[in-house]
């Protein structure tokens, strides 16, 4: 796991280092400076000197790692040009410092300039940049953006230069991943340690590649402080897979009940069972409208279809529940929803099933989730039950729109888990994990490719497979929702981010195991 930390905890991280270790903030912003450079070249070996490197600075010390920064380019041979917003008196201590030693160092190079902002035109100036270095506003800066970052934003985002952003992207606030106008970055060096808002939401949009930067005062900080927030890697996923014995048998390699499909949606049953079998399940059943299970059984493989009663209806409702008694009863995780449909009765039994069988090992998705409406879902127990709403459903859930979901996305899911005792798998670019001890996990893996029909299904049944195998919740989701984004990557080795589809997903995961496997021993 790589932990996250929250702005403000890294904020605080300069203060240790000039109270506590005795380093200058001149000596923070010049270790800054080299770090950024060096990731900089090393990102973008291409850059020659014959390119010009652009900065724009605004009027602390985000402007004054800036200034630093564009000095390191200068003295290796390359041309700049500096547009700045503050000079002296606004701009103060170690910023007005690198900004002084800048001014007097430019004049030596004719070929590189430096202008003050005074008004779009001379955003222009850094159009034929090759590379522009944002650092315009730093980690304390909140809010939409007013003018004149918004204005300056808008031009930069127009021009064709690679683009880097200092610590953050401006206009990205870091508390709640959001903005309306973002600088659009290639890079992002994040001074220090890995900050959460750059890993979700508009952070995950705008940041373009995200490298750590250092201001020379190790880990010892930062190991102390108390983190909740994690990006997962590789090897989390790894060691989430449940073991293999010799003497397994069908019974004892995980039981998954599916409870999905309907006449109008019958497909999203197929893709959430097959995957439960791909992922290594050892016995996967499907129930199924009677009336149409014809169906089911030349869509399914190695999948046992067992229908229940539904009067040509094609639908699932409370009588059904009676029928698949047994069977509940007998698998380790039971997953419900996708296809099902949004009839009142079929809502109704959803409701019905969860009260019934209030410790069975739940994996609720699609409309089983929209049946959980508020204030449905604080009448059943959901403690240990898993959700794998997208945005919309869960803000339907909350019965709130999704503007103010999206206003503070990590508020909303690690209340609805506090107050649950659910797990909360929400996806999305990237899926979002949040355990029921206000922790959550950020998925690394995924392209854009996966924005298609059946993706969810197919994560429903990979989630609910692997846990009926392992029987262990956090460690499984966190294994799952990887696996089936490495699944959708390792597609892109042959494949197009337009035409691989979920079913492609789906057969990939037997070998995107064995890939992590590969890659881990």
């Amino acid at each position: 796991m790589i932990p996250l930390f929250t702005s403000s905890q890294v904020r605080q991280a300069d203060n240790y280092a000039i109270k506590n270790l005795g380093i200058p903030g001149i000596v923070l912003m010049e270790n800054a400076s080299l770090s950024i450079f060096n990731a900089i070249k090393n990102q973008f070996p291409e850059l020659d000197k014959i390119d010009t490197i652009g900065l724009i600075a605004g009027k602390g010390n985000n402007a004054g790692d800036g200034f630093a920064t564009i000095r390191h380019f200068i003295n290796n041979g390359f041309q700049v040009k500096v547009v700045y917003l503050a000079g002296e008196p606004e701009l103060k201590g170690d910023a007005l410092t690198n900004f002084n030693i800048l001014k007097k160092l430019i004049r030596k190079y004719p070929d590189s300039s430096i202008k003050k902002y005074n008004s779009n035109a001379d955003i222009k100036l850094l159009e034929d940049c090759t590379l522009i270095l944002d650092a315009l506003l730093g980690t304390g800066a909140h809010g939409a953006l007013r003018e004149p970052y918004n204005i300056i934003i808008n031009e930069l985002n127009k021009f064709d230069s690679l683009k880097v952003a200092i610590d953050l992207p401006t206009g990205l606030d870091l508390q709640t991943a959001t903005g309306e106008i973002i600088f659009d970055a290639d890079l992002t060096v994040t001074l220090a340690e890995y900050k959460r808002g750059l890993f979700y939401e508009k952070g995950y949009t705008y940041t373009g590649k995200v490298v750590k930067g250092s201001i020379g005062i190790g880990g010892e900080f930062f190991d102390k402080l108390n983190v909740r927030d994690y990006l997962i890697e590789p090897e989390d996923a790894y060691s989430g897979l449940p073991p293999k014995f010799l003497d397994n048998y069908k019974y004892s390699s995980g039981k998954v009940l599916v409870i999905a499909g309907s006449g109008n949606l019958p497909g999203a049953s197929f893709f959430a069972s097959n995957s439960a079998i791909k992922i290594g399940a050892g016995a996967v059943v499907l129930a199924f409208p009677e009336s149409i299970k014809i169906l089911a059984q030349s869509n399914v493989d190695s999948v046992i279809v067992q229908s229940y009663s539904d009067n040509g209806k094609e639908i699932f409702t409370s009588e059904n529940i009676s029928e698949l008694e047994k069977r509940i009863n007998w698998a380790d995780v039971i997953a419900v929803g996708p296809g099902l449909g949004r009839e009142p009765e079929t809502l109704k039994a959803i409701n019905k099933l969860f009260e019934m069988f209030p410790n069975k090992k739940f994996v609720i998705d699609a409309d089983a989730v929209i049946a959980l409406k508020k204030p449905n879902y604080k009448k059943v127990n959901l403690r240990d039950k898993i959700l794998t709403p997208h945005h919309q459903e869960f803000a339907a859930l909350l019965d709130i729109s999704l503007k103010e979901l999206k206003s503070d996305l990590l508020k909303y899911g690690r209340k609805f888990t506090k107050e649950t005792g659910a797990f909360l798998v929400l996806k999305g670019a990237p899926t979002i994990i949040f355990n029921n001890k206000d922790e959550i996990f950020i998925n690394s893996s995924g392209n854009p490719g996966m924005a298609k029909f059946g993706m969810g299904d197919v994560l429903t049944g990979t989630l609910a497979g692997i846990l009926a195998q392992s029987k262990l919740i956090e460690s499984s989701l966190i294994s799952g929702v990887y696996i089936h984004s490495l699944s959708a990557d390792l597609l892109m080795r042959e494949k197009t981010i337009y035409g691989f589809t979920a079913s492609d997903v789906l057969n990939n995961l037997p070998f995107t195991i064995k890939f992590l496997n590969d890659s881990i021993i």
